[in-house]
């Protein structure tokens, strides 16, 4: 993979170049792991890196400055844009020692968004991400996303802590966003507000936590239960296939 700055001036880039390098060089492990154990056969060809702006208005319209196009990774590497996208997820409740967390983590939250960008990428998850017909059911995949980076960058105290905080936020949204099926979680969820985005994107790790648990941390038996699901024509829901609700 290659690296590509794109900001609209040179002290801009500056500015944010260093980080940008450093989680590059921490992604090739985890990049190597995939390649090995969960079936990276084709890594995308670069990371653009670009402000929150350039990335939601100029090379696409996703809300979230951080996102797979074809066979390329976008992202800001700006820490003050994340730290208000963590901040606006909160939807201004009074949340504060979720709003510490993500204060105190913002680089490593950083970090794990790119390596999920990355994971999109595994020939595991049998349809084209970016392409294939999600309306529904992409919690898996996002799901996975995160739950592969989270164990292979977090010591076992950092990744319970995720957990946890993403267990409160579930809980603590679910009568505003959670009145739907996690099954539902597609293409159209995007059109929400930050909060409601995010709110899918929690119960799919989440779902996908219970799911590895439920199999004594065996991931690969439940990537194949996935596929088994998948390449039997999808006939229900994969969260009615699972027999799992969160």
């Amino acid at each position: 993979m290659k690296q590509i700055f794109a900001f609209e001036n040179e002290n801009q880039m500056m500015l944010h170049k260093d980080l940008a390098h450093s989680m590059f060089q921490r992604l090739q492990p985890y990049q190597l792991y995939l390649q090995q154990e969960f079936a990276l056969k084709e890594s995308p060809k670069a990371v653009v890196w670009t402000p929150a702006d350039l990335a939601t208005t100029i090379f696409s319209t996703v809300p979230i400055p951080a996102y797979t196009k074809k066979n390329i990774i976008y992202m800001s590497p700006i820490v003050e844009e994340w730290q208000s996208i963590f901040f606006e997820q909160l939807d201004s409740r009074d949340l504060p020692v979720i709003k510490n967390y993500y204060e105190q983590n913002t680089k490593s939250q950083m970090m794990e968004i790119l390596a999920h960008e990355l994971t999109h990428h595994s020939d595991l998850f049998l349809e084209e991400f970016d392409v294939g017909d999600w309306e529904k059911d992409i919690w898996f995949e996002e799901g996975m996303c995160f739950y592969l980076p989270r164990k292979f960058l977090l010591d076992d105290q950092a990744f319970d802590e995720i957990s946890a905080v993403e267990r409160t936020l579930v809980k603590e949204f679910k009568d505003t966003y959670g009145q739907h099926p996690l099954s539902d979680f597609g293409s159209t969820s995007y059109k929400g507000n930050m909060t409601s985005i995010m709110y899918d994107y929690w119960r799919s790790f989440l779902a996908v936590k219970k799911l590895i648990d439920r199999a004594e941390g065996d991931i690969k038996q439940v990537f194949s239960q996935y596929q088994d699901w998948y390449n039997s024509g999808k006939k229900n829901s994969l969260m009615d296939y699972f027999q799992i609700n969160i």
